[in-house]
């Protein structure tokens, strides 16, 4: 088959991995790409969200799958693109389309839709700037600390956590009167706040079955003991200790079932990933958000415990065939790190020279925002790279994968040196 993954991150590189792994890969194509995915698989200078040009590629090359990896495509559309381009429509994806995407797309959209399917979540109410003097007396009533959700999408950076009610407050007003996120708060869900530990369950599905992949934690904040400001994800782990064979059960009958059943229900025609964030509240599962694809940097830890043939799920998915398939997830543990520029999330420098790519591990290194300048493989984001260590035990992956990551240099790296160790203990 001649495929076409879309996107540009640590996930697409995990993505190019595996799939160069199958046998039913011919010709495999990342737009764009960076320089991890052009050492496997050839780099196409498109944007995520130029359509026609993915379309004309996608004619040119004759593709067979295209694989959508980031969220931004699939909220504007690129499936009821192809679908409507009758020369298009017969090439098979994985991604759903703009209405499933907003279940990540709107916040206000996702919430409103586990309470019309009885999913367990957080309580919230949303407000708009019309609204303000509303939300602000809303606020008072609320226990803290308080949960504050951008509606829209703000590249990962659109949820604030208020320990005060004047927090909330300031947060609020902050939000939709002077448009912190830009049109991405001019919606705001207030939201209750969940006690727990958090986790990520990833769901394949067709839109009438489904299989389940390996679940993950990540690591938001920048500094250990998770500590600083979010971030995009530090690491990530896999299998998670505590969500044990009886919370996972609890996850697909109170969750994953009633997710899918409701989409078909609503006459959703969802063909792609479901990324569920959950908080373990005392051994209960609730949802905190839904994503319309998978993790980064969970994908790096979850394709890496994947044993089945990748391909062989893609294409099942996106045909409606899912019924016929199962998982084959290796037991091992997965552990991946994030390196990230000086400064990340804040101000950073790019076109730092990357040292230590080259020496053999047995750590996998999946690159993110990186690219290749003449010969040399130079810094092109905040997030740099991830490195995935695997072990039959949490400390041999983290042992690893830790290895590796003191071999890679650049002016400025930095990386959490604690990733894992609060997993130790389960």
């Amino acid at each position: 088959m001649n495929i076409l993954i879309v996107g540009n991150g640590g996930r697409e590189h995990a993505f190019t991995w595996k799939i160069k792994q199958s046998t039913h890969c011919k010709n495999l194509y990342v737009a764009p790409g960076n320089a991890g995915t052009a050492s496997i698989a050839e780099n196409v200078s498109i944007a995520v969200d130029d359509f026609e040009a993915l379309g004309k590629f996608s004619l040119e090359k004759k593709i067979d799958l295209i694989l959508v990896g980031p969220e931004v495509p699939l909220v504007k559309g690129i499936r009821n693109y192809f679908e409507s381009n009758s020369d298009l429509k017969s090439i098979l994806m994985v991604g759903p389309d703009k209405t499933g995407a907003q279940l990540e797309g709107s916040k206000d959209f996702s919430k409103q839709f586990m309470l019309r399917h009885q999913i367990p979540t957080a309580k919230a109410e949303t407000f708009t700037a019309n609204r303000l003097q509303q939300s602000l007396a809303y606020i008072d009533g609320c226990k803290t600390p308080i949960v504050l959700k951008a509606d829209g999408l703000a590249a990962g950076k659109g949820v604030v956590i208020s320990e005060s009610h004047e927090e909330a407050k300031a947060e609020i007003q902050s939000m939709l009167r002077d448009k912190k996120f830009g049109e991405a708060s001019a919606k705001v869900l207030i939201e209750e706040f969940l006690k727990g530990i958090e986790l990520s369950v990833f769901v394949l599905t067709d839109g009438n079955d489904y299989v389940i992949l390996p679940e993950a934690k990540d690591y938001k904040r920048i500094g250990n003991q998770d500590t600083g400001l979010n971030t995009g994800g530090m690491g990530s782990v896999s299998p998670v200790p505590f969500a044990g064979k009886e919370f996972l059960s609890k996850v697909e009958e109170r969750i994953i079932k009633p997710t899918i059943a409701g989409l078909k229900k609503e006459n959703i025609h969802y063909k792609g990933f479901i990324f569920i964030g959950l908080m373990n509240v005392g051994g209960e599962p609730f949802v905190i958000e839904y994503n319309a694809r998978m993790g980064d940097p969970e994908t790096q830890s979850v394709m890496s415990r994947i044993q089945s043939d990748f391909v062989e799920l893609l294409v099942a998915c996106a045909k409606g065939e899912l019924k016929k398939t199962s998982v084959k997830i290796d037991p091992d543990f997965a552990l991946s790190i994030v390196m990230v520029a000086g400064g990340y999330p804040g101000e950073y420098e790019k076109g730092k020279t990357i040292n230590g790519l080259t020496q053999s591990t047995k750590a996998t290194v999946f690159h993110a925002g990186t690219k290749i300048n003449g010969k040399e493989v130079v810094t092109d984001g905040g997030r740099v790279l991830a490195v995935t260590g695997k072990g039959k035990t949490l400390t041999e992956a983290r042992e690893q994968a830790y290895e590796q990551v003191a071999k890679i240099t650049w002016d400025g790296v930095y990386f959490r040196k604690d990733i894992g160790l609060d997993l130790l203990n389960y």
